[in-house]
């Protein structure tokens, strides 16, 4: 399975758990030196800094880009895609449909996480999750255009009152006959939810595309209560080929963050 490492340029995002946070060139160099294979970018927006400019330090450091996060338009904006208001989920949109048009020239898919938002008093569930779907169908369609996968990111209960679970986002994906849309696992989201982590694995398959190795205390894997070998037997028995991506709290230091999660995955010896 293939290793990447989150880099953070969103200033609002600074206790939030991204691993490097330093200038752009110098985070893609540092990824490459400890030896990930690709890197996962939190972006303010997706004029924040050209495609070309990203590609080419990609080249520079042999690192492809494991995925591109929207979470900025939520921090920044407060937009999300299921909002009581027309205006503003089509406004949530628009971000998340340049994010994916970002991404996509660089063969990336991008994530939406946060952006997906809540019910609450003047939104019932079942109207929240019908916009969720509409979003989901037109993320997925915008996503092909560059022939990348689009994937939604189940969140824990006090993220959003949405999706909590693997197997709701399931149920969604296939009760809309939604298309290139895929999961993303998130291990700590996973730890608060899920009863077994490996078993919800199994069960969501090949609809997974996309897993935040992280520990239960969203720490770099080993600093919390997760057992890393029944997931990652659990991944290859469903034979996933995506990335474990360090979507973690840098502690106790960047360096040794990232550096304790690359010895977690080498260790799995099947």
């Amino acid at each position: 399975m293939k290793t990447a490492v989150t880099l953070c340029q969103v200033p609002e995002a600074a206790a939030g758990p991204f691993v490097f946070r330093q200038a752009l060139p110098e985070a893609f160099a540092l990824a490459a030196a400890l030896g990930f294979d690709a890197v996962e970018l939190f972006l303010p927006s997706a004029d924040f800094i050209s495609p070309e400019e990203i590609l080419t330090l990609a080249r520079q450091n042999n690192l492809a880009i494991a995925a591109v996060g929207t979470g900025a338009g939520m921090l920044r904006h407060g937009l999300s895609v299921t909002d009581s208001s027309p205006e503003k989920r089509a406004e949530a949109l628009e971000f998340v449909v340049s994010i994916i048009d970002f991404a996509g020239k660089l063969g990336a898919p991008a994530i939406l996480g946060s952006m997906q938002g809540k019910w609450n008093e003047s939104l019932s569930k079942e109207t929240a999750l019908a916009h969720l779907a509409t979003a989901l169908s037109v993320c997925g369609k915008a996503a092909a255009k560059h022939q990348v996968s689009f994937i939604y990111e189940p969140l824990n209960r006090f993220e959003t009152n949405l999706i909590n679970r693997l197997g709701e986002a399931v149920n969604l994906i296939e009760t809309h006959h939604l298309t290139n849309v895929v999961l993303l696992a998130d291990l700590f989201h996973m730890n608060l939810e899920e009863s077994d982590l490996g078993a919800a694995i199994r069960a969501a398959g090949q609809h997974i595309g996309h897993v935040h190795y992280a520990d239960s205390n969203r720490s770099a894997m080993g600093l919390g209560h997760t057992a890393p070998f029944p997931i990652l037997t659990a991944l290859r028995d469903i034979s996933y080929q995506g990335y474990l991506s360090a979507e973690i709290l840098p502690l106790p230091d960047p360096r040794t963050a990232a550096t304790l999660t690359l010895q977690s995955i080498h260790s799995f010896h099947p």
